[in-house]
Order: C-alpha cells, then sequence, then structure tokens
C-alpha cells in the first residue's frame, strides 16, 4: 500500500461527495500529510439508509491530522458551489487541487429512465463536474503544483457499455469528456486534469445498498482508489496530465505487487468483478495517453519493422524503477523513411514506459533517425556519440539527457 510522504500538507483539496465512500477515503489519506480538505456534499443531515454526513468526515479527516470545512453543497447549484469556494479561499488561503467524486448511477435503460433520473446524473456527474472545476480554476493557476481529479472512466466506446444504461454511461463520459478538454485547455498554466476508475467493483455503503451486502465479497475497499489518487496528486503537474488512469496500474507504476490487502474478502481476491467500462487488459494499460492517436496501438507490434519491434519489446522489458532514478529524462524518438512514427519513453515516473504516438508534454530530447540507425544504435552496433557526429542522428533539446540513453541500450544487448 502506498506510504504516506508528506507532500500534501498544507495543500487545499476541494473534495465533491466527501462524506462518505471514495470521497471520504481519499480525504482521510490526504489527511495524514496534514492536507487542507474542504468536504463537499449535500448529506448535512444523517441519511436514512447510509451512514455519514459532512460533519462526522470532517471530524475524522481531523483526527487524521487533516485540517477540515465541511460545506453543504448540491454541486448543481452554482450559488452554493461558488459560496463554498470563496469559504475555502477565506479559510485556508487557496485551492491546490479538486477531486470530482460526485456522482449519481441508474442502470437502466433507455425506456425505463424518467428524464428526472436523466437529468439527475447529467446534473451531478457532467454539469456537477464541470461547474466545480470552473469555480476552482482561478485559483488553481495561482497554486504550484495545481491538479484536478475526476472519478470518471476511460472513453470505451465499446456498444455493450451503452445499450443497457444509456444515461448513465453518457453521465460519466461527460466526466471523462471534462477531463480530456479542460488537460489540453490549461496545459500551459500547469494544471493538471486526468481521470481515475477503478479496474474492479469498489464496495462502499451506497453499493451495498444497490447490490447487497454479498457484494463486498466480490469487491475491493475503497482505499485503493485513494491511495491511487494520492500517488497522482504527489505527481509534478506540469508533467503529469492528460490521462486516463486505473487505480491498479497507476499502484503497479509505484511499486505495489500484492493487492490482497485491498480485497474486502481476501478469500475471493482472485474472483473480483470487473468495474464498468474496462474490457480487459487492452483499456487498463499502464498510463495510456486520454488523447487518442491513430499511431497508438498495441505493445506487440509497433511497426511492420521486425527489428524495431525487436527493440521496443527488449526496451519495454528492461524498463524499471532504477532506470527511471538513474535518468529522469523523457525521450521523444522520430523513425524516418519507410517505417516512420513517432514514440515516447518516459523514464520520468514508476517504471517508466514507451509508447507510440505523440507526446501530451514536451519532451526534454527529441531524437530523428532512420529505422536501420535506430536499429544499430540501440543494438550496440554504433554508439550514439558517433552516429550524432556523424549525421546519423539529429538532436533537438538536451544533449547530456541524449548520452543517458548510453545506459539503456547497454542493458539491451543481451535482450537482442
Amino acid at each position: 500500500m502506498i506510504v504516506n510522504t508528506g507532500k500534501l500538507a498544507g495543500r487545499t483539496i476541494f473534495i465533491s461527495g466527501a462524506s462518505r465512500g471514495i470521497g471520504k477515503s481519499i480525504a482521510l489519506k490526504a489527511a495524514k500529510d496534514g492536507a487542507n480538505i474542504v468536504v463537499v456534499a449535500k448529506t448535512a443531515e444523517p441519511h436514512p439508509k447510509l451512514p455519514g454526513t459532512i460533519f462526522t468526515a470532517a471530524k475524522e479527516i481531523e483526527a487524521a491530522g487533516g485540517r477540515a470545512l465541511p460545506c453543504t453543497v448540491d454541486v448543481r447549484d452554482e450559488n452554493q458551489v461558488n459560496a463554498a469556494v470563496s469559504q475555502a479561499v477565506q479559510q485556508f488561503g487557496g485551492i491546490d487541487i479538486v477531486v470530482n467524486n460526485a456522482s449519481a448511477i441508474s442502470l437502466t435503460d433507455t425506456l425505463s429512465t424518467d428524464m428526472k433520473r436523466y437529468d439527475l446524473m447529467n446534473n451531478i456527474n457532467t454539469r456537477g463536474t464541470f461547474l466545480v472545476s470552473k469555480a476552482c480554476l482561478p485559483y488553481l493557476k495561482k497554486s504550484p503544483n495545481p491538479h484536478i481529479i475526476n472519478l470518471s472512466p476511460p472513453l470505451n466506446l465499446n456498444p455493450k457499455w451503452f445499450k443497457n444504461n444509456l444515461a448513465y454511461t453518457i453521465a460519466k463520459y461527460g466526466m471523462s469528456m471534462c477531463a480530456l478538454g479542460m488537460s489540453e485547455e490549461f496545459k500551459n498554466d500547469g494544471i493538471a486534469v486526468n481521470a481515475l476508475w477503478p479496474k474492479t467493483a469498489i464496495h462502499t455503503a451506497a453499493i451495498e445498498m444497490l447490490a447487497g451486502a454479498e457484494s463486498s465479497n466480490y469487491s475491493r475497499k475503497p482505499e485503493i482508489v485513494a491511495d491511487a489518487a494520492y500517488a497522482i496528486l504527489c505527481k509534478d503537474s506540469k508533467t503529469f496530465t492528460g490521462k486516463f488512469l486505473v487505480d491498479e496500474d497507476v499502484l503497479r507504476n509505484e511499486g505495489v505487487t500484492d493487492f490482497t490487502p485491498y480485497a474486502c474478502n481476501p478469500d475471493y481476491k482472485d474472483k473480483l468483478m470487473m468495474d464498468f467500462f474496462l474490457d480487459g487488459d487492452e483499456t487498463t494499460s499502464q498510463y495510456q495517453s486520454i488523447l487518442p492517436n491513430k499511431e497508438s496501438s498495441s505493445n506487440a507490434e509497433d511497426t511492420g519493422n521486425p527489428n524495431l519491434n525487436k527493440i521496443f519489446t527488449a526496451i519495454r522489458s528492461n524498463l524499471s524503477p532504477e532506470l527511471v532514478k538513474k535518468t529522469g529524462a523523457t525521450f521523444q524518438f522520430n523513425i524516418t523513411g519507410s517505417d516512420q512514427g513517432t514514440w515516447v519513453l518516459d523514464l520520468k515516473s514508476g517504471n517508466g514506459t514507451l509508447i507510440k504516438g505523440a507526446p501530451t508534454n514536451p519532451p526534454d530530447t527529441i531524437l530523428t533517425m532512420e529505422a536501420n540507425n535506430f536499429f544499430e544504435i540501440f543494438s550496440g552496433k554504433t554508439k550514439p556519440a558517433t552516429a550524432y557526429m556523424m549525421g546519423k542522428m539529429k538532436i533537438e533539446g538536451n544533449l547530456q539527457t541524449a548520452l543517458k540513453l548510453e545506459k539503456l541500450m547497454n542493458g539491451l544487448k543481451s535482450k537482442l
């Protein structure tokens, strides 16, 4: 499980739907660092079937080491949202992080969905996310490391996610589209906007009320989403933005290998129910870009050139936290000729990643070369410095950073 580092100490986090469930778990995780939590929810009075109010959540947050400001807010109401933002700024001096967690669910087909329920889901999920983000953005722009996380899924256009619960899908995808648009719109302001979604069902009181107590056997605790959110919020907002993230993948990238503690029932840890909107491994790849790219395909066959694919496979198998620690840079490879394409090697976080397609953030170094020269350099037949001096490789950006690739190349020789 992710250990607290204190990086969120003194940061102000505006969390919608924070009185219980995933929202409260994220709040408690950040509170252990000494963060300021704005507890935003409608529940000021106890719910007849669901435990927790903004005030009981605030007490737990303060007991965990944070400071709390409970605010009774319906995220559909612009005046209430703006009032809560003003209160937060007045009490804590600003807003650094927004977590759009508030959401309504109704898994009904088109004919069974009345318009009142349709409006509720779309106004809370999509409109609420847009409104809360919009109200907080002027203050996020002043923060040294501003983040927005939307608890929403990857944009998966498989028709099966639409046919049985279209209204709910529209509402949740609206949240994801807010992440898609805002990540690009506010990239130059240094504001990170990402979407986070659980790989498996998450057990909360609300889900138990809908699906019954037995559903907990096939679910994980909300702490897995909280740990993933914490890992994201501790990253540099200028470089870690524009991604659809899945909780398990985030934690694997942080070095977590045992997920048993997150299971509600450890005996069922291998029988967990997959959450909505995820078809399988192809939609839960580590740190997939939030922006679709026509060049992005499977990692197994990046090009029709077997030598290039061999190099890419070797690079991915050689990625590790140790290599990331030694390198600390992002490289863009522009391959020219008949096998032309762009690949981005990120050696700044987690285990590192190699993804086909244009980068979402400026790389430290851009290397341009033909496919055969790329193979010779990475297979150790030609040294990078020699290739550069002979004009076989063009380097833009930091030359010293480019030379760090030799460490990676040395590790590839045994794999080729």
